[in-house]
C-alpha cells in the first residue's frame, strides 16, 4: 500500500515564505483535489514532492523514503504540468517513447488506447500541434504512467469540455482497476468536484483544509428564511456569507447543525441547502478587502 506522507514542510525564498509547516498523509487509491487562488502555494508544494527542488525544513517521504534525491522515491512520482512546447521539434511518437523510458509502472497499451481515443497525431512534432491536443498528450503521458503518485497540475486547461469529460471517466476508471495515489491541482473546481476523495485546500502558503470530501461540504449551509427568524437561528455560528432581499435572507453557515437544529429549522420554516465545493472555496479563501 502506497503513502505520500508531507510532515512540517516549509519552503522559503530568502525573507518570503512560500510554504508554512505543512502536514498531510495521501493513501492510495484516492483522489485528491488540491485547491488553492493563485499564489497559494499549490505548485511550490507539488514541486517539492515531486523533487525538483528540497524543502527548507520538515520532510516528504514515499513509503517510508525520503524524496529528494532518492531516485528510488522519485521513480514512483510523475509531475505532469503545463508546459510551453513551442520551442520542441520532436514528434509526439518520440516524445511517448523518451518518456516511457523514465517510468517503470509505464503501461504502452493503455498508452496506445488513449492516443487513440484523444486523436494524437503521431508523427506530428509537438509544437506544431494544438493547445488542446498538447493537452491530452500531457494527460496520456500521465495516466499511462501508472505511477504510484500521479500529479496533475492544471495540465488539462487547454482540452475542450468533451475531452476534458473523457480524461474524467479515465480518471474514475483508473482509480478502480489501477488504483494509486492521484493529486490534481486545479481552478475548474465545479467541473471536478465529482472526482475527489478528500480536499486539500492551501491559502497564503499554509494548509487551510484537510477532510473527506462528504465530510467537507457537508459543513457548507445555506440557511434561508424571514430576516429574523435566520438571524436567531445563526447565533453561534461562523457565517461565511449573507444576501437579502426584502425580508428574506440567506446566510451561509460553515460548521454542522445538530438534529436539534435540523428540527428547529423546519419548525420555524426555515429553508436548510447544502453548499457546493465551489461556495465553499470561495468563502473560505476570500480577502477581507472582497465581496464573493
Amino acid at each position: 500500500m502506497n503513502s505520500l506522507e508531507i510532515r512540517n514542510v516549509n519552503l522559503k525564498y530568502g525573507d518570503f515564505k512560500a510554504l508554512d509547516d505543512i502536514s498531510f498523509k495521501l493513501k492510495q487509491g484516492k483522489t485528491y483535489g488540491l485547491l488553492g487562488r493563485n499564489g497559494a502555494g499549490k505548485t511550490s508544494l507539488l514541486s517539492l514532492i515531486a523533487a525538483y527542488q528540497k524543502q527548507s525544513e520538515g520532510s516528504i517521504e514515499v513509503n517510508g523514503q525520503e524524496v529528494f534525491e532518492n531516485p528510488e522515491a522519485m521513480q514512483q512520482i510523475s509531475f505532469i504540468y503545463d508546459q510551453d512546447y513551442s520551442e520542441e521539434t520532436e514528434k509526439v511518437k518520440k516524445m511517448i517513447d523518451a518518456a516511457k523510458k523514465y517510468r517503470p509502472y509505464f503501461d504502452q497499451e493503455y498508452a496506445d488506447k488513449l492516443i487513440k481515443k484523444f486523436k494524437l497525431p503521431l508523427n506530428k512534432p509537438i509544437k506544431d500541434l494544438s493547445k488542446g491536443m498538447q493537452s491530452a498528450f500531457n494527460v496520456t503521458i500521465g495516466l499511462s504512467s501508472r505511477s504510484p503518485i500521479t500529479i496533475f497540475d492544471e495540465s488539462y486547461l487547454g482540452m475542450d469540455v468533451p475531452t476534458r469529460e473523457m480524461f474524467y471517466q479515465e480518471i474514475l476508471q483508473e482509480q478502480t482497476h489501477h488504483p494509486r495515489i492521484m493529486i490534481l491541482s486545479t481552478h475548474l473546481v465545479s467541473e471536478m468536484d465529482h472526482l475527489f476523495d478528500e480536499v486539500i485546500m492551501i491559502h497564503h502558503g499554509s494548509l487551510l483544509i484537510h477532510d473527506n470530501y462528504e465530510d467537507f461540504i457537508s459543513k457548507g449551509i445555506h440557511i434561508t428564511g424571514n430576516e429574523s427568524v435566520v438571524n436567531e437561528f445563526v447565533q453561534g455560528h461562523r457565517v461565511l456569507k449573507e444576501q437579502q432581499l426584502g425580508g428574506t435572507k440567506s446566510s451561509f453557515i460553515y460548521g454542522e447543525l445538530t438534529d436539534h437544529e435540523q428540527s428547529l429549522a423546519q419548525k420555524n420554516g426555515l429553508e436548510v441547502s447544502s453548499a457546493t465545493l465551489q461556495d465553499l472555496f470561495t468563502q473560505l479563501t476570500k480577502e477581507e478587502d472582497e465581496d464573493v
